[in-house]
């Protein structure tokens, strides 16, 4: 029976399991109006990076207090980062064409800018990986959260790539290899990558110690 009580590690595994499947359910369904989608990926966040610290209790009313608190400046961000996500799109899609159908100097020109097109897609993908924990974690400025959001994730590349792989690894798995995985989707992903995200977040937060005076 001790296999079974709450202590041990198959049941902690089984907690875990459990609740990242009720987590990525709540996840699609405050992401259904694809507007909202920024909230409920930072709400979610909210819960896992307090997951792995320990904290696992209230996960429902922790997920839509996040989702409600952060709601605005989640939103106004996730509206930017898909503008500006769709005009990447395009314009690589035009310029691969484009390049496609030249030749000589003109191709070498479309070559070029399609490899800056290329440099700020990787820069955008660093920003929206780490922009809706921060927003989850800390309280600043939207152009601020942006801005640490690509400082923070070009300066702790090993867990940018880690984060990275921990999503394309699931796309990968729900598309060609077991699609009910789907069932779990982003809230594991986002409970694998807040182990990472944890830390680095922590490093770069300034806490205020207590024990200090305050400033004159």
């Amino acid at each position: 029976m001790k296999l079974f009580s709450y202590e041990s590690t198959f049941s902690q595994v089984a907690l875990r399991v459990a609740a990242g499947c009720y987590l990525n359910l709540l996840w699609l369904l405050c992401s259904l109006p694809i507007v909202t989608l920024g909230a409920a990926t930072t709400a979610l966040y909210s819960v896992t990076l307090k997951l792995v610290d320990g904290d696992d209790s209230h996960l429902t009313q922790r997920f839509f207090r996040g989702f409600r608190e952060n709601f605005r400046q989640a939103t106004v961000l996730w509206l930017i980062l898909l503008g500006a996500g769709l005009l990447l799109s395009l314009d690589g899609y035009i310029v691969y064409h484009l390049r496609a159908s030249s030749t000589g100097g003109v191709a070498v020109f479309w070559t070029l800018l399609l490899a800056l097109i290329i440099a700020a897609a990787v820069a955008y993908t660093i920003v929206l990986m780490y922009v809706f924990p921060l927003v989850a974690s800390v309280v600043n400025t939207n152009i601020a959260m942006l801005i640490n959001a690509f400082m923070i994730g070009t300066h702790y590349l090993f867990c940018t790539i880690t984060v990275f792989m921990i999503h394309f690894v699931m796309f990968f798995v729900v598309v060609r290899l077991f699609t009910p995985m789907i069932i779990f989707g982003e809230s594991l992903c986002a409970l694998a990558s807040s182990l990472f995200l944890s830390h680095v977040i922590a490093a770069c937060a300034y806490v205020p110690d207590k024990s200090e005076p305050d400033a004159p």
